[in-house]
């Protein structure tokens, strides 16, 4: 079950738009982080189950943020969801341990589609 989820973009539309996506019935508590090092801070301080992460951020991208939440914590999940879908980009958050790669902005299904695969991947970890 996936209780939070933080979400790491520096643009405050992308995340509000993320956040009006997520589905408000299931209680999930939602924090938010403006730059890639922010965004392993509060990783760090509230252990969400879902990360959702932009990769073009100032302070620190998204790449090194992810492989630092993922020294972290190995089975730490985490979402990338970004403009660039260039096959090397792809490939490289997969590589850095994403389980999946959203197109921003993503729909309401695509966040569902992820909320569920992320669920599935939390039981994996949990079991």
């Amino acid at each position: 079950m996936v209780k939070s989820i933080l979400i790491v973009d520096d643009s405050p539309v992308a995340r509000m738009i993320m956040k009006k996506c997520l589905p408000e019935s299931l209680g999930i508590t939602i924090i938010e982080a403006k730059n890639g090092q922010e965004g392993v801070e509060k990783y760090q301080q509230h252990q969400p189950d879902l990360t959702f992460m932009d990769l073009t951020m100032p302070v620190m991208d998204g790449f090194t943020a992810l492989s630092l939440i993922k020294a972290i914590n190995p089975q730490a999940v985490v979402v990338v969801a970004t403009a660039d879908i260039q096959e090397k980009v792809l490939q490289r958050v997969e590589d850095l341990g994403a389980l999946l790669t959203l197109k921003k902005p993503p729909s309401k299904q695509a966040l569902a589609d992820a909320l569920k695969r992320a669920k599935e991947a939390l039981a994996q970890v949990r079991s």
